[in-house]
């Protein structure tokens, strides 16, 4: 008996594509459940969303990558650097990230950030 749920499969590409989003939201869930654990400290979410950003660039530049996952992974990037811009901005966030005993201006010397930023910090 046809329930008409045929017209719901999946084609393969469809599969794929499926496959290969898994693979990208897995680092999103990592880094959402790392958030949620606990009140994390600036000091710790700025090199996460660091690590996040690499991964998502790794991602984009993939050619194994269809184009909607390409366009997914910039989308997911674009969202990242907005709060990116937020913490540019923000005294607090410098501060933490200065008197922290493991980053102190390490950090933004190895986030390539320029010269006077670093002096502003």
């Amino acid at each position: 008996r046809d329930l008409g749920l045929q017209k719901y499969e999946l084609e393969d590409n469809e599969w794929e594509i499926l496959q290969q989003l898994r693979d990208i939201l897995k680092i999103l869930k990592d880094a959402t459940l790392y958030f949620s654990r606990a009140t994390p400290n600036l000091a710790k979410v700025i090199p996460a969303m660091d690590h996040v950003d690499k991964m998502l660039m790794s991602y984009s530049r993939n050619k194994k990558y269809l184009p909607s996952i390409h366009s997914a992974v910039w989308l997911a990037k674009k969202t990242l650097n907005w709060y990116y811009q937020l913490t540019d901005r923000s005294h607090t966030y410098r501060i933490s990230m200065v008197l922290h005993p493991q980053h102190k201006l390490l950090y933004f010397k190895a986030a390539d950030w320029e010269d006077n930023w670093i002096q502003t910090a």
